[in-house]
């Protein structure tokens, strides 16, 4: 390929409305264009890297016998209705000139489901896989950092159908590890973390991070076990038996006067955060209101607090929790409630006591109070969210670590879920009727890609892994009025196109350090540089990423050296395992 055929429309300046590297670099580069908020055109470059993701993941997914599909992205509402997921908030919503309702699809668990339950019934036709690479839409209230979190983009997404819990078991390990080497071929470091299932449902799942400083997630993970979990899935260990229980003191209301937060009641009684008790009222999926209690410097963790009660909460509205406290928002507690309801502590309150609640009167508090002597708990349990330096809930000697991370991969052991809902069964061997046990295995194509840049880049653009740069090498003509130049460049372009090397030729009729500038900004991983040393027999070839800069090699060896350079890159991101 030569860039003078090439349509890559290059910015010199930062977007104003790129934050992100990876947002601010894929239009700067000209792999993407913006067409609305969480939106965006592939121009040739960014869909070459598009297309090499998604063949890494053809590859690895076809050698387990999955299977490609293709679904639609228009979806009849009926299909959604059948699992109560028509109702979900990020869908596109649209009526046909029928006035028939539709959604655009943002996920093809029903559409899958049906297509199997029509031609399946028997235990014969399976284990099967199907997937497909498909665009998704999600009405995003907030698209940020470009690719990261759009409106529209492209995902991966495989669908097993098994007999039993054991074949589910295996498919979802075969798709594990395909991940891990999808993600070590495309030259990022992953971390495959415990998370919630959230609103796809199902049991055992895991996320795939790729970590960067820049990622959105907050990983945890054990260097002593290698426990990892996204933070608001990671368990926290119960308090031992042994520790310390401080003799409860008599409890006692105290003005607070206009102090109702936590840092607010922690300066003006001059008590550390830890020794409050903040008391949060939530309203379960049925209408109900309970109190959920953590120590003052933790977060309530919603998802783990809707597994402790058994279904979905949410927080409770102001009028809500001025009506179960009769007092202004900020000032609830556990004691002397105005509407006796369940109260749920996080179990690191069984440590210590004498803490400070909310009185449930204004610019009050209580001191002194200790759960179980001044309140009874209803129900003990993890409902915190996890942070560094909390104790491993694996292994007794380990510690949590954070770092960060962006999710690019998510996997589901979804049992019946969808096919109970949907009726999709089949006849056993021993004739029975038996609901189908499905796995779900989510990829964002376009999110790996931005994800590779946010953990590949330095001060002059990106820094693409091999295996999915746009372009493998790149042969940069110094100067276009030299005719040796030129013609050698171009006898190399053809030597290593014949050596299987996927190469740009910069023939542009611009400066040197224009094209050197663009080829850094692209991120081509090998770089030949072709100019005055040519008249001696020499050309520079290095690789963009090295510190070591280009290395002058004879021009006779500079089509077998390059597409070793190329060769030895690539064995470098072979999967490892």
């Amino acid at each position: 390929m030569k860039t003078s055929k090439l349509f890559f429309p290059t910015l010199r300046e930062i977007p104003r409305e790129a934050e992100l590297t990876s947002h601010q670099l894929l239009l700067r580069g000209g792999f993407v264009k913006s067409v609305a908020a969480g939106v965006y055109s592939y121009l040739p470059l960014g869909w070459r890297v598009h297309e090499k993701i998604s063949q890494i993941v053809r590859e690895e997914v076809n050698s387990f016998d999955g299977q490609e599909i293709h679904m639609p992205v228009l979806v009849p509402k009926e299909l959604l209705d059948e699992t109560g997921r028509s109702a979900v908030p990020v869908l596109f919503a649209l009526k046909d000139k029928n006035q028939r309702d539709f959604f655009l699809g943002f996920t093809h668990e029903e559409v899958v489901t049906d297509i199997v339950r029509s031609f399946v019934n028997s235990w014969k036709q399976m284990p099967l896989y199907l997937y497909q690479i498909q665009t998704k839409e999600r009405d995003e209230p907030r698209p940020r950092g470009g690719l990261i979190r759009g409106r529209e983009f492209t995902m991966f997404d495989g669908y097993s159908f098994d007999i039993s819990e054991a074949a589910l078991d295996t498919i979802y390990r075969e798709n594990y590890r395909a991940y891990g080497r999808i993600f070590d071929r495309c030259g990022v470091q992953y971390l495959a973390v415990e998370a919630d299932p959230g609103a796809i449902g199902g049991s055992e799942n895991h996320e795939f991070m790729i970590l960067t400083p820049s990622g959105e997630d907050t990983v945890l993970s054990c260097s002593t076990c290698g426990y990892a979990a996204n933070a608001e899935r990671a368990e926290v260990p119960s308090a031992s038996s042994d520790d310390a229980k401080a003799a409860p003191l008599a409890s006692e209301v105290v003005s607070t006067p206009d102090a109702h937060t936590v840092e607010q009641v922690a300066a003006f009684l001059k008590v550390s955060e830890q020794q409050i008790i903040k008391t949060i009222l939530c309203t379960t999926a049925d209408g109900k209101t309970v109190a959920a209690l953590v120590r003052g410097d933790r977060d309530l963790n919603l998802p783990k607090f809707s597994r402790v009660v058994g279904g979905p909460v949410e927080l409770a509205e102001p009028g809500e929790v001025v009506r179960v406290t009769g007092a202004p928002v900020g000032y609830a507690g556990p004691v002397s409630l105005a509407v006796q309801l369940p109260i749920y502590a996080d179990n690191e309150l069984m440590e210590g006591g004498n803490f400070v609640v909310g009185a449930n009167v204004a610019d009050a508090h209580r001191i002194n109070v200790t759960p179980g002597h001044d309140f009874k708990v209803d129900h003990w349990g993890d409902i915190r969210t996890a942070v560094a330096g909390d104790r491993c809930p694996r292994c007794p000697a380990g510690e949590l670590a954070d770092a960060r991370g962006i999710e690019v991969g998510h996997i589901f052991k979804l049992g019946v879920k969808y096919s109970k809902a949907m009726n999709a069964s089949f006849q056993s061997e021993t004739g029975e009727k038996v609901t189908i046990l499905m796995g779900c295995y989510g990829l964002g194509v376009s999110r790996t890609m931005a994800a590779a840049i946010e953990a590949h880049n330095d001060a002059n653009g990106i820094a693409w892994p091999i295996n999915i740069a746009p372009f493998e090498a790149a042969i940069v003509i110094a100067n276009m009025k030299d005719e040796s130049q030129i013609s050698f460049a171009k006898e190399l372009h053809d030597s290593l196109a014949a050596l299987g090397v996927d190469v740009l030729l910069d023939d542009r009729e611009e400066r040197a350090g224009v094209k050197f500038k663009d080829m850094d900004l692209i991120g081509i991983p090998v770089q030949v540089v072709v100019g005055k040393g040519l008249v001696d027999g020499k050309v520079e070839i290095g690789l963009r990423a090295s510190a070591d800069g280009r290395q002058v090699v004879a021009a006779g060896d500079a089509a077998t050296y390059t597409a070793a350079l190329v060769a030895a890159e690539k064995a470098r991101l072979a999967p490892k395992q």
